[in-house]
């Protein structure tokens, strides 16, 4: 009875690790598409989000559209993720590069399980170079 309990549990683990790494496919694939609607299906209500120099914690639908103007100048050319950090206490980080029309932009999102929902918290397109 035991080994059923403890191969129940193992089960468990890896099936929420492969949902959460299904969640960061899901994301790469939404700024690949340069949709910001797609994106911003992921943010929680009140978002950090830092667009390269305008920076500030913005509503889902304000993050939207300063998405929307990012995308407009700059057309997606790829996402390639560079870096996962491994999951800890319900939240991950995530780095890659948005290679556009205008240049590459490093970009970075914190996601974060809660409810049964996991959501990104924090979302940045940087330069290269900060």
């Amino acid at each position: 009875m035991k080994t059923k309990s403890a191969i129940f549990l193992i089960l468990i683990a890896v099936s929420s690790l492969s949902f959460k790494m299904d969640v960061i496919d899901d994301i790469a694939s939404a700024i690949r598409s340069g949709n910001p609607k797609n994106i911003s299906s992921f943010f929680i209500e009140s978002i950090d989000l830092k667009v390269i120099e305008k920076e500030d914690v913005y509503s889902k639908q304000q993050a939207e559209m300063i998405l929307k103007d990012f995308f407009s100048k700059h057309a997606v050319k790829s996402f390639t993720v560079a870096h996962k950090s491994e999951p800890k206490a319900g939240s991950q980080y995530v780095i890659g590069t948005l290679e556009t029309s205008n240049g590459k932009f490093r970009t970075y999102f914190l996601i974060k399980t809660v409810g049964g929902r996991t959501l990104i918290q924090q979302f940045r397109i940087e330069t290269e170079n900060e």
